[in-house]
């Protein structure tokens, strides 16, 4: 931690006795919220980066001096699993952390915990299940977590009530230009911004990674409060169905088509005059997109857009098949276009006025 401490010191622009202070709630924040360093160090050279007491990290690319305060984010968090009772056998009872399908967890390896302790999510075998069990899924009461312990005292030497649960699996490219991998939600939306922050010159913007978007859209209200911006773009992968036997209406997204344009979800009936001007600027840039076709689901959008005087948003998606498990999917060429496409906004909307907005 010293070192992280050290880095800290170089880049938060504050008064002596505000940095120990600022440096105890890092700590604090690392220890209790599982701040992910990984975006931290990734941008710490190329912005002014604050912490706030929630985790969320709120950084300022400097560039010219923007018309509009503009704030990019993408949630740092991503589903899982928690720790919430010991066996006397040593097998773990867990509850689900964000919206996972429980019918997708059995014989899942998990990491448990910051030691990440290896395990597998197990049930009843299917030759001792009575045949109503084989027509229904199993609920979580019915899975347990096995990390080979012994019994009660010996899986407390290793894990504790409380520790998360993520899934354990390798990032894998594949097919035609895919990749497999947990997490993807919201994996690509961090690298998305992580390259803009570095690589986007002569534009002034917030790119903010918030945290606990999964359990509610927690992170982003407080931080949309601190900066208060005027146009926000939220960033993430977004779910994708794109099977040969639906209607095209019916399908969200389709994999290789483009970054994903929100039309209204479950917490925001998305700006509609901001969104065609996106499209005319992916014309304008020959970028592919589509429109993301389902009022499903939700995202940061739900909490910026409501806070202070409220702030215009879209959100611009990477498709991902399989999400919210071990083993998402994408397009190499859609989170490509989707970084070529929110590159080309920023710096549109940095140009010029647009008194509509």
């Amino acid at each position: 931690m010293k070192k992280f401490h050290f880095r800290l010191q170089k880049i938060l622009e504050i008064n002596e006795h505000q940095k120990q202070e600022a440096i105890k709630t890092l700590q604090d924040n690392i220890n209790r919220h599982r701040i992910c360093e990984t975006e931290l160090k990734a941008i710490k050279d190329y912005c002014n980066v604050k912490i706030d007491r929630l985790g969320n990290i709120i950084a300022f690319k400097e560039g010219k001096p923007s018309l509009k305060k503009i704030m990019v984010t993408a949630h740092m968090d991503e589903v899982g699993l928690l720790v919430k009772d010991i066996d006397s056998s040593g097998l773990l009872k867990f509850l689900p952390v964000g919206g996972i399908d429980k019918r997708i967890l059995i014989s899942k390896p998990v990491l448990v915990g910051k030691d990440k302790i290896r395990g597998v999510i197990g049930a009843k075998p299917i030759h001792l299940q009575k045949r109503d069990e084989w027509t229904n899924a199993l609920t979580m009461k019915d899975l347990y977590i096995d990390i080979g312990a012994k019994n009660k005292n010996d899986a407390e030497k290793y894990v504790s009530i409380g520790d998360y649960v993520t899934f354990d699996s390798k990032y894998t490219e594949f097919g035609d230009n895919l990749v497999k991998a947990k997490a993807l939600d919201n994996r690509v939306g961090c690298a998305i911004l992580i390259d803009l922050i570095k690589t986007l010159k002569g534009v002034s913007f917030y790119g903010v990674f918030t945290v606990m978007e999964e359990v509610g859209l927690v992170g982003a209200g407080p931080a949309a409060y601190e900066v208060n911006p005027e146009i926000s773009i939220v960033l993430e992968g977004t779910l994708c169905f794109d099977i040969p036997e639906l209607e095209s209406h019916l399908v969200p997204t389709y994999i290789g088509k483009g970054p994903a344009i929100s039309l209204v979800d479950r917490t925001t009936v998305y700006n509609h005059k901001l969104r065609d001007r996106i499209i005319e600027i992916a014309k304008k840039n020959d970028i592919p997109y589509q429109y993301r076709k389902t009022a499903m689901g939700g995202n940061d959008s739900g909490k910026i857009h409501t806070s202070r005087d409220g702030s215009l948003t879209t959100t611009i998606s990477v498709p991902c098949r399989n999400i919210h498990s071990p083993v998402s999917v994408m397009s190499m060429e859609d989170y490509k276009n989707t970084s070529r496409l929110v590159k080309a906004v920023l710096n549109d909307l940095n140009e010029e006025e647009y008194n509509e907005f």
